[in-house]
């Protein structure tokens, strides 16, 4: 009598798995890394991620080699024949005299079968003029419909 319970409950699982819509849009947002760039436009002085993360914190520590930040995100969604889909990042900062700022970057991307990268880069007057990032969030739209969100603890 369990094994038959157990048959049907699994049945009716993979019924409702099928039976699911399957010209839904699913997309989400893996990962998103700001970096700060120097002088020469770089995050890193070598490939090394070990490298990479203290030449950040030494940026950090010398904010008058700071001329920019890149925003890489990592995300995925599902291909469908009708897609409009974006990724938008916007970026909350202070400027020098202590205004509040906005910044909003877009992409239209299109989806595959595996996750993908998309650069945003904020360098030169803009951003000397923006002041510094304090908060960002990256989302993913399909037209008017939002599929994923990652933001940034202060945001």
């Amino acid at each position: 009598m369990r094994a038959f319970l157990m048959t049907m409950f699994l049945l009716g699982s993979l019924g409702s798995v099928f039976a699911a819509d399957t010209n839904a849009v699913t997309g989400r947002v893996l990962k998103t890394l700001p970096f700060l760039l120097d002088l020469h436009g770089e995050d890193s002085i070598s490939p090394s991620l070990f490298d990479r993360d203290a030449y950040q914190a030494r940026l950090r520590e010398r904010t008058n080699e700071i001329t920019g930040v890149r925003f890489d995100v990592k995300w995925k969604a599902v291909k469908v024949a009708d897609e409009k889909l974006k990724v938008r990042v916007e970026a909350r900062g202070i400027a020098k005299d202590g205004t509040p700022k906005l910044k909003t970057f877009e992409s239209e991307v299109s989806a595959g079968t595996f996750s993908k990268w998309t650069k945003f880069t904020f360098a030169g007057d803009d951003y000397k003029k923006f002041g510094s990032v304090v908060a960002w969030r990256t989302t993913l739209w399909n037209g008017d419909e939002l599929l994923g969100e990652q933001k940034s603890f202060l945001w």
